[in-house]
């Protein structure tokens, strides 16, 4: 696995580099090799973040975890990911490595919307990946790998650009264009 380690606004030393290494090896077992880590370590007010995303052959998997260390942050960050990765075992058996569960993208920018209020700027925050065709069901799996609410895809039988989303009740939603 590539492991890409960014500070946001800190350093990040050789030991802490050393760690993270170290424990994303646990989650080799689940990923090819070609699989791509990357992790953002960011202190603010007291408390440290590690968000860590790691995208296996267009699937993409996700946690954000505040902790008092970041080695605390860590530890629950490749707990709470093998439990999405076994929460959804058989929807991902075909897309992680064969035999994974034998024995147990993207530029973040920031820009001001100056046409809103004049007191008030609003900071929104842009992210770009790639859409790939898939089926909502799919999607509704990739959504819930992020943790995200939504999730737009394109889908595979029609083409279209499509939404995927978590409903109150606990249930899904499906927008998609109208012809």
């Amino acid at each position: 696995m590539k492991i890409n380690i960014i500070g946001r606004q800190m350093n990040v030393y050789e030991d802490t580099k050393k760690l993270i290494y170290t424990k994303l090896e646990k989650l080799d077992k689940y990923f090819k090799s070609e699989a791509e880590a990357q992790v953002t370590l960011s202190r603010k007010r007291n408390t440290s973040t590690l968000e860590l995303t790691v995208n296996n052959d267009g699937t993409i998997f996700r946690c954000e975890i505040g902790a008092d260390s970041f080695r605390e942050a860590l530890d629950r960050s490749i707990d709470m990911m093998e439990r999405q990765i076994r929460k959804n075992k058989t929807k991902l058996a075909r897309k992680l490595r064969e035999g994974a569960f034998d024995d147990k993208g993207a530029y973040d920018g920031y820009y001001f919307a100056e046409d809103m209020e004049e007191d008030e700027d609003i900071i929104i925050r842009t992210k770009k990946f790639e859409f790939r065709p898939m089926s909502p069901e799919e999607a509704v799996m990739q959504m819930n790998l992020l943790d995200h609410e939504f999730y737009v895809f394109n889908d595979i039988v029609s083409g279209d650009t499509c939404v995927v989303y978590k409903r109150h009740d606990g249930t899904y939603g499906l927008i998609e264009p109208e012809k």
